[in-house]
């Protein structure tokens, strides 16, 4: 009688756990694969993209690593041709002089956005400079070039924004 009792009591309880525990199972297993293979896909993709694209060349100052693309090939050309040639690299004039941070964050973006359009082919011809960008290069003249520009600040109307690259447009990359 003992017997009958034990077993009952333990088939009783075994019978109905397992069904509760397969279904949370079953959904927490669905989430968790599709947490993973999200993941999983985005550091992949993005991991090729980047060994692809020889995305460590542009971490480096040089100006060759910049210009891994065709389609930079005459901004290579311009700035060997330029007046900052040998006084400054891409990441001088392209790159924020102020905390490592931010440089970084520019960085990121710019190889997020770079990436997509070379990968995708979506790049116009004439490539022009984002105004993000355009900002970060004129904060890097100001950075180079500030003894200079006190009287350009003196001519400017009030509430004018300096602007370099409008008068300056082919000077890192002479035409």
């Amino acid at each position: 009688m003992a017997e009958e009792e034990t077993v009952t009591a333990t088939e009783q309880p075994s019978e109905a756990r397992p069904a509760r525990q397969r279904t949370w199972l079953r959904g927490k297993n669905v989430l968790l694969f599709l947490a993973v293979f999200v993941f999983g896909s985005f550091i992949g993709v993005g991991s090729f993209t980047f060994l692809y694209a020889n995305g460590i060349g542009y971490l480096y100052d040089e100006p060759e690593g910049c210009a891994q693309c065709h389609a930079m090939d005459d901004y290579l050309e311009g700035y060997n041709k330029g007046s900052h040639k040998d006084v400054a690299t891409c990441n001088d004039c392209h790159m924020p002089h102020d905390n490592l941070a931010k440089s970084l964050w520019v960085k990121a973006d710019n190889g997020f956005w770079h990436a997509l359009k070379f990968t995708t082919g979506d790049y116009p011809t004439n490539i022009e400079i984002r105004e993000s960008n355009r900002q970060v290069t004129n904060e890097a003249c100001v950075y180079c070039h500030g003894d200079y520009l006190s009287g350009v600040h003196e001519v400017r109307a009030e509430g004018d924004e300096l602007d370099c690259t409008r008068c300056h447009e082919t000077v890192g990359h002479a035409k």
